[in-house]
């Protein structure tokens, strides 16, 4: 039996409890609105997962000292997203606060709603310890969650983030009732855009078509349980994205992403115009019409 600490009890972090106590591990579960203390959540445990919004990342992997954690311990990471103020992904912040401990990213088409209900799902673990991601698939694999490793933890987790903002367009494109040809030209455009911003960063081009890449894509931009995708479709439907915000449950994370990745793509001239069409799109510069049009009338090009 293993010890395992789930850092953020929102749905995500609830799954993934649940997916490991139904294994027969032992398991604690910290939320800042609960009894215990981070420091009383993690102690003695053998994994740490945080399933913690991007924005938290920061805050608790500084407030959890390490004498707090044993150097054999491993940290999973099971966030989607990007550090405003240095692009940094999940896992780096983690290695950086904890450059002795194995750190595992934890990604896939992983709606939790369906995995709650007991649907067949089937994820990733990467890292660059393989000894570290194999044990990790041993806790988390069942007959009705299979997990696959990869030794490419960037590419893996960088997949899981980028496509939130195409699911954001994809949403748009439903909302907008553009058809099947339409949504097929997006997502197929946007997974070229995902592993041109990909490679850039150092990822394995192969990686984004996988289950963190392109499984994930699939998933996100075909379902109304994705955050991202329902704020792409209400904004379509003329709401704002005040409006949409104050009543969505949990974090868009594709909001944060496609701000970070506008600044970065410039800083290094990486042509991202989908992601561009969404940052505009949500800064309110252009209506859901005209970033389809401006898509559309682009310069012709070979594929």
């Amino acid at each position: 039996m293993t010890n395992v600490a789930i850092l953020g009890a929102g749905a995500w972090g609830t799954v993934l409890a649940n997916l490991v106590k139904a294994n027969g591990h032992e398991v604690r579960l910290w939320s800042r609105q609960g009894a215990e203390t981070l420091a009383q959540v993690v102690q003695g445990a053998d994994l740490i997962v945080s399933a913690i919004a991007m924005k938290g990342v920061r805050d608790v992997t500084s407030s959890l000292q390490s004498s707090l954690v044993s150097p054999k311990t491993i940290f999973v990471t099971a966030t989607k997203g990007l550090d405003p103020k240095t692009t940094c992904t999940p896992s780096q912040i983690w290695q950086e606060t904890f450059p002795q401990n194995p750190v595992v990213v934890l990604s896939g088409p992983n709606l939790s709603k369906e995995i709650e209900q007991a649907l067949p799902a089937a994820t990733v673990v990467a890292s660059q310890n393989m000894e570290a991601a194999e044990f990790v698939q041993s806790i988390f694999s069942s007959n009705r969650f299979r997990v696959y490793t990869n030794s490419d933890p960037l590419g893996v987790e960088l997949g899981g983030t980028l496509k939130n903002v195409i699911a954001i367009a994809a949403g748009v494109c439903d909302g907008l009732q553009l058809g099947t040809n339409a949504k097929a030209a997006l997502v197929t455009r946007g997974l070229t855009e995902m592993v041109r911003i990909g490679s850039h960063w150092g990822a394995k081009m192969e990686t984004f078509y996988g289950l963190s890449g392109l499984g994930d894509l699939l998933a996100t931009c075909n379902s109304h349980l994705s955050r991202n995708y329902q704020v792409g479709y209400k904004l379509a439907c003329n709401q704002t994205l005040a409006e949409i915000l104050a009543h969505l449950e949990g974090t868009a994370e594709g909001i944060n992403t496609t701000n970070v990745l506008v600044e970065r793509a410039k800083q290094r001239n990486i042509p991202i115009p989908i992601t561009e069409q969404v940052y505009r799109l949500l800064a309110q510069e252009v209506t859901p019409r005209q970033a389809l049009f401006e898509l559309m009338l682009r310069d012709t090009k070979p594929e």
